[in-house]
């Protein structure tokens, strides 16, 4: 089996609500998947949404709507110069972050853009997620995130997500010395599958230069090719 991984690049956006004058829990979390994927040789990129100027909407360019600055559209061309996609995000209130959400809405604003195929611009692209918090919640804000990724274009591999949480209620979080959540086996198990998982996945469609564009690709379906669909007649 080929374990070189090196012609990836992976980006992971934490959505923290804090910017990175603050300490992340979630953050803490995503460094383990990317220090894996780093000392595999795949190329890492982190960021923290909160840092950049973000406005809410479905446009490419919120500028053109009236706000006074975006910095969607150089975000997005890292994300569309990826091959593997994570989401990071604290669970508030059993959900993923508003941040996470509006990362969601901003991609799925671009979702009708195509590729060099003609497909939908996601498509040969991994998604994957990471979650922490105080409070029960991983696998509902997991779901949320993967549905939304896969509806977009996004392959999502076999457990692509991973999450640690302390009990119910105020208490320490990952990075808090007294959660002693770094040595939690579940935890690091998952997210050593997670990660490979991704890196697997990615590596299988980049080698096969991404999904085959046979039945979906978007501008065949418009230039008027519909393979083998016809619609049933109905006496």
């Amino acid at each position: 089996m080929d374990k070189n991984f090196s012609e990836l690049k992976a980006i992971f956006i934490n959505c923290t609500l804090k910017n990175s004058s603050q300490k992340s829990h979630t953050e803490g979390l995503m460094k383990v998947s990317t220090k894996i994927m780093e000392e595999e040789g795949v190329m890492v990129e982190y960021l923290r949404l909160a840092d950049y100027n973000i406005p809410v909407g479905l446009q490419p360019d919120m500028t053109k709507e009236g706000a006074t600055k975006d910095d969607w559209p150089k975000l997005y061309n890292k994300i569309k110069n990826s091959d593997i996609v994570v989401i990071g995000t604290p669970i508030w209130l059993g959900e993923k972050s508003s941040v996470a959400s509006k990362l969601i809405e901003r991609l799925y604003g671009m979702s009708g853009e195509t590729n060099a195929k003609g497909q939908y611009v996601y498509y040969g692209k991994v998604g994957g997620c990471i979650i922490t918090g105080n409070e029960d919640g991983i696998k509902h804000c997991a779901m949320g995130i993967l549905y939304a990724l896969q509806h977009l274009g996004f392959t999502i591999s076999p457990q692509a997500d991973a999450g640690w949480i302390g009990e119910a209620g105020p208490g320490p979080s990952y990075l808090d010395k007294e959660a002693n959540a770094k040595n939690n086996e579940f935890t690091n198990r998952n997210t050593t599958f997670m990660t490979y998982n991704l890196l697997h996945l990615g590596k299988m469609l980049k080698a096969n230069k991404g999904i085959p564009s046979y039945g979906n690709s978007r501008e065949e379906w418009d230039d008027g090719t519909r393979w083998n669909f016809e619609n049933p007649e109905y006496r």
